[in-house]
């Protein structure tokens, strides 16, 4: 009898990769459900209030849009870079730069807000260009790992960040902790609390996904992270593109640092970026090298997000929800690899029959 074996296949339709992406979830989610019974709660309940509280009302809608709006410029960030082979980790370092840079202009500038929000938005790219600038040449002139110079400049963003918050720019008005004093100027709101941040940040996404399938600069830049030699062979100037695609993932970064300080938080603070830069790379992974992806990718981890906060109303610790989350991403990961598996007949062993 033919035995059956496996083969892992370098790439997998999109329908494989959704099936067993929705399969993990309700894995995962049994599996919660079953924890959550043995250490006394009712999964149910747990449940329906979550179903209430994020997608079954307003509010929580909302609080989704929120949690959106940086996850897909941090996302992003992380995708474009993947696309030429590199690994940008500083997201979370070049979001504090954009927030330093934006809430400076805004401190330091007097206007009206049609003219500071754009000096702002700008302000907020430039600092998060300026921060992954080091990794950058390092990474195009000598060849240094941009995973190492960029993860370690996410500890000086936050520390500065800190250092800025209780000392020069600290809050002399309300004197509130760690924090400068609130902007001056806003993101006007379109719903409720949602700024106008979030529609841009998915037109940018949208755009950006047009730009890297759609024009030559995309070409280039597809070809330079597929075979580096063959580009400089075919005389694409594999240099600048790894510097100009940096660059862009540094300012994406930095703009969602921009429209968080400016649109959701109003004020610099100490651990404002809650992690979106290194969230961001969960959801690039998710998006499997597609910019397009990144917008269900970030749909996906704003509502494990949200979910997390009403979970945690209801007596379970943030160390339960952070391992509840990670439950799910592992088997998502789980699925993805099984979605390059298929199988194939094997020869039957010579001497025995089939």
């Amino acid at each position: 009898m033919a035995a059956r074996a496996f083969q892992r296949l370098p790439s997998a339709p999109a329908g494989r990769i959704l099936a067993l992406r929705l399969v993990a979830i309700v894995l995962s989610l049994f599996i919660i459900a079953g924890v959550l019974a043995l250490s006394g709660h009712s999964p149910v309940t747990l449940a329906d209030l979550v179903l209430r509280s994020t997608l079954g009302s307003r509010f929580g809608l909302e609080d989704l849009a929120l949690f959106m709006c940086p996850l897909l410029l941090t996302g992003a960030a992380v995708t474009v870079c993947g696309t030429i082979g590199l690994w940008n980790i500083g997201a979370e370092g070049q979001f504090y730069a954009g927030a330093i840079a934006a809430t400076g202009a805004a401190l330091g500038l007097h206007g009206p807000a049609i003219v500071l929000l754009p000096v702002m938005t700008i302000a907020g790219i430039l600092g998060g260009m300026a921060w992954i600038t080091v990794p950058t040449l390092a990474r195009a002139y000598a060849g240094v790992n941009e995973i190492i110079t960029t993860l370690l400049l996410n500890f000086i963003a936050s520390l500065l960040t800190y250092y800025l918050t209780t000392g020069p720019w600290r809050d002399r008005i309300s004197g509130a902790q760690v924090s400068t004093q609130r902007l001056p100027v806003a993101i006007p709101e379109m719903w409720g609390i949602v700024h106008w941040g979030f529609p841009v940040a998915i037109v940018i996404v949208i755009g950006l996904a047009l730009v890297l399938s759609r024009t030559r600069w995309g070409y280039e830049i597809r070809i330079g992270g597929a075979n580096p030699e063959a580009a400089r062979y075919a005389g694409i100037p594999v240099r600048l593109r790894i510097i100009s695609v940096m660059l862009l993932s540094g300012g994406l970064a930095g703009l969602a640092g921009m429209f968080e300080v400016a649109g959701t938080v109003h004020r610099l603070q100490g651990g404002m970026a809650n992690n979106f830069g290194y969230l961001g790379i969960v959801v690039a992974v998710l998006a499997r090298g597609s910019c397009l992806n990144v917008i269900p990718a970030a749909l996906l981890m704003a509502l494990i997000l949200d979910s997390g906060i009403v979970m945690q109303t209801q007596q379970l610790s943030a160390s339960v929800v952070l391992a509840i989350t990670g439950l799910i991403l592992f088997m998502i990961a789980i699925g993805d690899e099984l979605a390059h598996y298929r199988p194939v007949a094997g020869t039957a062993p010579k001497g025995k029959a089939s």
